[in-house]
């Protein structure tokens, strides 16, 4: 048989695999024991030489352009999955054609929203899920793509300091434009909110969501919040000339939100009594930057604002506020962060990425402090945190035994 294989970089191993057979019928010994969201194709998780590898079945040509998409959105810095390849030219022994395969690489930690909701969760959970979901798709319309099949099944979530962020996984529908009309941009979202609301109300009937839930409600949610964080991006506001504190106040709020300005138009009326400023240039990830600067940790952008304020207490409370930010930075990493992040026990170090960890003794060590009007040290916080709440944390680095495909589902897309 002669592949037609299509990859970003060789991968001899790949040759190896059943590619004879259906993708439902490759044994049981070389999949991955991974939660699978919903597709209305065959996909399956595979380990190839220590790696997990995403193989979805598909049309040869709708595989080649799902996998130049991805690849698109990855250059543009875009929350998306990896990807790695394409298989096409398929037989069977007897010679019968076979769809092709897309390969992508499995995103660590990170679940599809049936996996997460089928955890004991807290009850505002979808509502996360879904202010996640706006902000991928303000990222992505920003970015000039409109996806034409925006749903939670078509996203994997990642925890990032005690939200969520989101993944598109699925690029099949998707277009990648110039910039997007308003009309397009209000398309995407009728989409959203008819494929959440179903996904919603598919968990009510599999006994995942309570039926006190209004699944409509939440799933207009992401209407409102991707509202006003478009406003928030894209508006022009006009104020007096003497006012010249509100373009660094908007530039904060802008931070605040996990985007950075990257360039700002700002023009002034003849006489030079109003000035009218507008983002330009928008990105996420002003927070994850900066970590990644000076520590060399490339986590998500909560996570990073939250390591980054305790960056900050730690020069504040060492008084470094004159020295230079590299070597502090350096300093907290090897003093405060690894050792910290490393004390978990080797059984339960692997529920949790390290930075999420340490967010969470962060926040344990806050309550604690509350709770007994006293401070702790981070060393304190971290083994009672071990000890009365690590054990009882749900495993994200793979979630077994949670059968997603045995949830009845109805047909709403």
């Amino acid at each position: 048989m002669a592949l037609d294989i299509l990859a970003a970089r060789p991968w001899p191993a790949l040759l190896d695999l059943p590619w004879r057979l259906p993708l439902e019928e490759w044994p049981e010994d070389i999949l991955a024991a991974l939660p699978r969201g919903i597709s209305r194709h065959v996909v399956r998780f595979v380990r190839v030489e220590g790696r997990v590898v995403a193989v979805k079945e598909i049309k040869d040509d709708i595989a080649r352009r799902e996998y130049n998409m991805l690849r698109n959105l990855r250059r543009l810095d875009q929350p998306a999955v990896e990807p790695i390849g394409v298989i096409a030219g398929r037989l069977t022994r007897d010679g019968e054609p076979l769809d092709g395969c897309l390969l992508t690489r499995h995103l660590q930690f990170s679940l599809p929203y049936r996996a997460m909701l089928s955890q004991t969760l807290r009850p505002d959970t979808a509502q996360r899920l879904i202010d996640a979901l706006a902000v991928l798709l303000v990222r992505l319309h920003l970015t000039g793509f409109f996806w034409g099949d925006v749903s939670l099944s078509n996203t994997l979530f990642k925890r990032s300091a005690g939200e969520f962020a989101a993944y598109l996984v699925d690029a099949e529908t998707g277009e990648l434009h110039n910039t997007l009309s308003d009309g397009q941009r209000e398309h995407d979202l009728e989409i959203a909110l008819v494929n959440i609301a179903g996904e919603l109300m598919d968990l009510q009937a599999g006994g995942l969501l309570n039926d006190e839930v209004d699944a409509v409600a939440v799933a207009e949610r992401i209407m409102d919040r991707y509202r006003v964080l478009w406003q928030e991006l894209t508006a022009v506001e006009r104020f007096d000339a003497d006012e010249r504190w509100r373009v660094d106040e908007r530039i904060r709020v802008l931070n605040s939100l996990g985007f950075d300005v990257g360039e700002l138009d700002i023009t002034t009326d003849f006489d030079g009594t109003t000035i009218q400023i507008q983002p330009k240039v928008v990105d996420a990830g002003h927070h994850s930057r900066r970590l990644l600067r000076l520590t060399g940790l490339d986590v998500e952008d909560n996570q990073a604002r939250r390591l980054l304020n305790d960056l900050d207490s730690y020069r504040a409370a060492n008084d470094r506020q004159n020295d230079d930010e590299e070597l502090v930075a350096h300093d907290w990493l090897m003093q405060i962060y690894e050792p910290i992040t490393r004390s978990a026990p080797p059984e339960m170090r692997r529920k949790m990425e390290p930075a999420e960890l340490f967010h969470e003794v962060l926040e344990h060590r806050w309550y604690m402090s509350e709770k007994a009007h006293r401070d702790f040290s981070i060393e304190d916080a971290m083994r009672d945190y071990v000890a009365t709440v690590l054990p009882g944390k749900p495993d994200d680095s793979a979630v077994v035994g949670v059968d997603t495909d045995a949830i009845p589902v109805r047909a709403h897309r």
